[in-house]
């Protein structure tokens, strides 16, 4: 499968030749500086070689297009532009209590010349199966594709593992006299060591990491991808498995966001670009590299540093004014999902603590002997928490809570209390928490999504923080989940996202039932068959209005999951920018799952749920895995006509609306809170009707109390009527203090200011397009399609306040909108 790419498609491509050879680790040691909003240092990878590693012959072959000829001429290192690495001696009495944290070396100052710079072309690139002419240096030696945009790359060498003291009890065998065989069986003796010794294995990650540089290599970049190369090593397995990567990133990088907190203080956070991590650091991209690593990070003193890790670390002062970070991970996940945020973030702690609180206070410190992965577990050995007694009994895990400032008191209102119930309903559905530990961050006003999950780290919105609870704690609920779906449990093939997402939108509804203690069962049933009917709602209005190729699950169909020799690949529609304002992923998924469930009862479900994770935690899945094992666990009578393909072709691989959910919709009843909201809305509409006159005794309406839900339906209920006059909307604001309320009820109302032309109200749509970013989006359009000129000059104001510290892709829309 050749990939011939054009960057203004939108497809994602995956370059990296992840058959060949695979990443098992990766030591990041990197300053972040605000002053020229760049993050720099050295990256050490550590490899292990794949089992399709061989020569290539002429078969294998493929030859550059002569439009990117020049991006396969491989330029010689100029050493000196770029002092050698840290190369101080190593005591075999050096101790590490947790790792050794290094001051950093000299500055570099090579790559401003653009001499090994990203070439910005727009031209096309071919596969990473890639074997270019190579110029004088031959056309036999093997090829490193890895991933990476949008960074200068300054430097690569290999790592003289051998040099570490102490490192020679993993050279097993005495008969290697070859130095560069020596050294790739270290790290393969390193790589591959047993789980219970993690520890050890992260401290010699850290000496090696630290290591002299033997020899530079050849490298190039392009468009999307980094190559490397040695002059001689002619397959993956004489290729170095220990590499150094010296790099910083641009500020304009897609992988990253400079902007401010809430507070006016600089900060930088990566919030789940669609290029992933690869204008962060080099890497290996596709999900099937998962890795673990370590990462060390340096940032002014005032800053804390937050990450993906299983440590809750704390800042070693290296001088004044500056501070270190050291997090690790030992659970093996794609590169995809590595989370960083910098900033002045503040921790927010309870006032008092309850008995909860302290007890996720209480460090989870089991012994190395508790982490033996016991061989029912289906993955890769790494310390496993599901073969761990202490943890698997562990309902809330230790957790921490950050923000502004300046939101604080917010935080400490309704989100921390939040965060302990949620975990506690989570482990009662699920069981065994996949992690260790949860930090949750409010993120800058640009963070363009309610809420983002990554391991050991959750990004909200602060747009979660109003209106009570309930946003907040549905929100939680989904991010939660993902410690399951979409982390623990990955998609082996970006494209089935519902994998991730539809499994955590059904999963939040049932998660924050059980966090309600108060709900009685059937008060919780029809909370959710509420939360239906506004999805159903919305599925079918985005289904009305969106491209049919977006709105299949497994756009792939029978090719999903499949890479080309190499393991590059793409991800269909993966940089489309309408894909990243649709839903249609969670909202078919939701409806697929709840189908599912109420076919096999939600006992039965449940159950072969908890089974489900504890067989594929830690592995990647694609929808066949999944539904198979259903499938064999669903008693014959209940089956009927379910099977992989009609599920296939009613559900994942067709646009629209699935035969079978029309068809439940249809034969259902409404639900009870829908029925009282149907009622309300005949009453809104009675005083919307009634004459301006003097309203007769008795003629009053008596509005019931909504919950935040039927408060959302009701208001998309009246969006529905052709005309609602001011005294009825200023009635409507009065009646359910709709400026307080939470952001999905807020947005309504603002669609209906919009539409009604209330001016009384414009100070709300104001508001909420600069506070509410992440759901703004839409608002924009329907102030500029009414083509009035005082609406059209609110949307061009509130652009202009926020424009410069807005999420790109949303300011690229938004702008298209307005100009």
């Amino acid at each position: 499968m050749d990939i011939k790419l054009d960057p203004s498609r939108d497809d994602l491509p995956l370059m990296a030749n992840t058959s060949h050879i695979l990443v098992k680790h990766y030591v990041l040691d990197l300053d972040v500086d605000f002053e020229s909003q760049i993050i720099e240092g050295t990256l050490v990878l550590f490899f292990e070689s794949g089992n399709r590693y061989r020569k290539k012959s002429s078969s294998t072959e493929e030859t550059c297009q002569s439009e990117s000829d020049e991006a396969c001429k491989f330029r010689t290192p100029e050493p000196c532009h770029v002092p050698v690495t840290n190369t101080r001696t190593f005591s075999s009495k050096m101790g590490y209590n947790d790792f050794a944290i290094y001051g950093k070396g000299e500055k570099d100052t090579s790559g401003k010349d653009g001499n090994h710079d990203n070439q910005e072309q727009a031209s096309g690139i071919s596969s990473s199966k890639y074997c270019c002419d190579t110029g004088n240096h031959g056309s036999e030696d093997f090829l490193l594709v890895l991933d990476c945009c949008d960074l200068s790359v300054l430097k690569v060498e290999e790592v003289d593992v051998a040099a570490v003291p102490g490192i020679e009890k993993f050279t097993r065998s005495p008969k290697l006299t070859v130095v560069s065989e020596l050294r790739n069986q270290i790290v393969h003796e390193l790589v591959t060591l047993p789980a219970d010794r993690w520890r050890e294995q992260l401290d010699h990650y850290a000496r090696c990491s630290q290591a002299p540089g033997c020899g530079e290599l050849l490298f190039d970049t392009d468009t999307w991808s980094l190559q490397i190369r040695k002059t001689g090593a002619q397959t993956a397995i004489d290729f170095p498995h220990a590499i150094r990567i010296r790099y910083r990133t641009k500020p304009q990088g897609r992988s990253v966001t400079w902007t401010s907190d809430q507070s006016g203080r600089p900060c930088v956070y990566t919030m789940g670009s669609p290029i992933n991590n690869r204008a962060l650091f080099p890497c290996q991209e596709p999900p099937v590299a998962m890795s673990t690593w370590q990462a060390t990070v340096r940032a002014a003193a005032s800053f804390v540093v937050l990450m993906s890790g299983e440590n809750s670390a704390q800042p070693t002062q290296l001088r004044e004014g500056c501070s270190s970070w050291h997090y690790y991970v030992t659970m093996p996940m794609p590169a995809s999902t590595f989370t960083i945020a910098v900033g002045p973030w503040t921790e927010v702690k309870p006032e008092t603590c309850s008995p909860n609180d302290q007890a996720a206070k209480r460090p989870f410190s089991p012994s190395e002997a508790d982490f033996r992965c016991a061989s029912i577990c289906g993955h890769v050995e790494y310390p496993c928490r599901f073969q761990n007694a202490s943890a698997t009994t562990q309902e809330i895990i230790p957790h921490r809570v950050f923000a502004p400032g300046c939101l604080r008191g917010a935080c400490q209102e309704t989100l921390l209390q939040l965060v302990s119930p949620c975990l506690s309903a989570a482990h009662s559905v699920l069981g065994t928490h996949p992690f260790s530990r949860l930090d949750v961050l409010i993120v800058p006003a640009n963070f363009p999504s309610l809420g983002m999950a990554s391991p050991h780290i959750v990004f909200l919105s602060q747009s979660t923080l109003t209106g009570g609870s309930h946003l907040c704690g549905t929100r939680l609920c989904h991010e939660i989940a993902h410690a399951w779906f979409g982390l623990a449990i990955g998609a082996r093939d970006w494209t089935e996202e519902w994998l991730s997402e539809g499994f955590a939108t059904h999963l939040e509804d049932v998660f924050w039932a059980k966090a309600q203690q108060q709900l009685a069962p059937h008060e919780a049933q029809e909370q959710q068959e509420l939360r239906a009917c506004l999805r159903w709602r919305r599925l079918q209005d985005e289904l009305r209005n969106s491209p049919e190729q977006l709105q299949v699950l497994r756009p792939s169909k029978e090719k999903t999951g499949h890479v080309t020799d190499s393991g590059s690949s793409v991800v269909k529609h993966g940089l489309n920018p309408e894909k990243g304002f649709m839903q249609v992923h969670y909202l078919k998924g939701y409806f697929l799952l709840r189908f599912l469930a109420r076919r096999l009862g939600d006992d039965t479900y449940f159950s072969f749920l908890r089974k489900f994770v504890h067989t594929f935690h830690g592995q990647l899945i694609l929808s066949q895995d999944f539904l198979q094992m259903l499938l064999e666990n669903i008693p014959e009578e209940k089956r009927l006509d379910l099977s992989v393909e009609s599920i296939f072709r009613d559900w994942l691989e067709s646009s629209g609306l699935p035969q079978p959910l029309q068809t439940e919709r249809q034969a259902g009843a409404e639900c009870g809170l829908a029925r009282q909201v149907g009622a309300e809305v005949a009453k809104w509409n009675r005083v919307n009707r009634r004459p301006r006159k003097r309203n007769r005794r008795g003629t009053k309406e008596v509005f019931e109390k909504l919950l935040p839900d039927q408060l959302v339906l009701l208001l998309e209920h009246l969006l529905e009527q052709k005309t609602l006059n001011p005294r009825t909307l200023q009635s409507l604001e009065r009646t359910y203090h709709l400026p307080q309320q939470d952001a999905e009820v807020r947005h309504r109302w603002c669609e209906l200011v919009v539409k009604h032309k209330y001016t009384k109200a414009y100070k709300d749509v104001e508001r909420f397009l600069q506070e509410d970013q992440a759901m703004g989006v839409y608002l924009y359009g329907e102030l500029m399609v009414g083509e009035d000129a005082r609406q059209q000059q609110l949307a061009r104001s509130c652009f202009a306040l926020t424009q410069e510290w807005m999420d790109r892709c949303s300011a690229q829309v938004v702008a298209e909108m307005l100009f």
